[in-house]
């Protein structure tokens, strides 16, 4: 590393909640630690979807291009060898959807 500097940056104030509330409940030493963590776990994300991208690109290149039904075939597959592990929540009947907490309509 290389050193820090100073940053001036608006954030939005619910971020600026969560943020000290992680240094409040010790999950941050620093407002300035938290930022710093979502720093670079934003750039480690972005040089991972880089690297899907190219590795993507290179595969197309030499295969042909991915269609519709051939990602529709791998979820297909890929759902039939799932294992649930917890199911669905169960819908909402009509009935349940029209009233409000108070179960008033």
């Amino acid at each position: 590393m290389t050193g820090k500097q100073r940053l001036s940056a608006s954030v939005d104030a619910d971020l600026l909640r969560a943020a000290q509330s992680a240094v409040d409940e010790g999950r941050a030493s620093t407002i300035s630690a938290w930022v710093n963590d979502a720093l670079r776990l934003k750039a480690e994300h972005d040089r991972r979807m880089q690297a899907l991208d190219s590795f993507l690109a290179a595969y197309e290149a030499e295969h042909g291009a991915i269609t519709e039904s051939e990602i529709d075939d791998v979820v297909r597959r890929t759902r039939s060898r799932a294992t649930v592990v917890r199911s669905a929540p169960a819908k909402k009947t009509e009935a349940k959807k029209t009233k409000s907490y108070r179960g008033v309509a």
